[in-house]
């Protein structure tokens, strides 16, 4: 049974970074798409970067584009949300999550292992 914990998360200023991880376990991570999701207070859930299993295709939200970097090590079985210029729309729990196989879309309902997520709060 795949399990995902996310770290990496917590309170930065206006145009600061973070890098988020993601430790996988109980699963060959090859088999899994992957992606970064966040939900903000009063928000719904929005997908913020996909990876495809081989790590070749990345897909990102418009808003984030330019900014976050998603990565995984499948031998390592990790992924990775690396944020630049954060911005304080950037504040919400942001929560790892896989599927297995291939996958186009990077939108919450395509996804069915979750973490438990990590706060990222961006504020003076």
């Amino acid at each position: 049974q795949l399990q995902l914990v996310e770290s990496g998360g917590g309170l930065v200023q206006p145009g600061g970074s973070l890098r988020l991880s993601c430790a996988a376990s109980g699963v060959t991570l090859a088999d899994y798409s992957m992606g970064w999701f966040r939900q903000a207070p009063g928000k719904e859930r929005e997908g913020v970067a996909c990876i495809s299993r081989s790590g070749g295709v990345t897909d990102y939200a418009d808003s984030v584009k330019g900014r976050f970097t998603i990565s995984r090590d499948n031998s390592e079985k990790m992924l990775y949300l690396t944020m630049n210029s954060l911005r304080p729309g950037d504040t919400a729990v942001y929560y790892c999550a896989a599927v297995v196989g291939v996958n186009w879309y990077c939108g919450p309902n395509e996804y069915d292992h979750w973490g438990q997520g990590t706060q990222v709060t961006v504020s003076s």
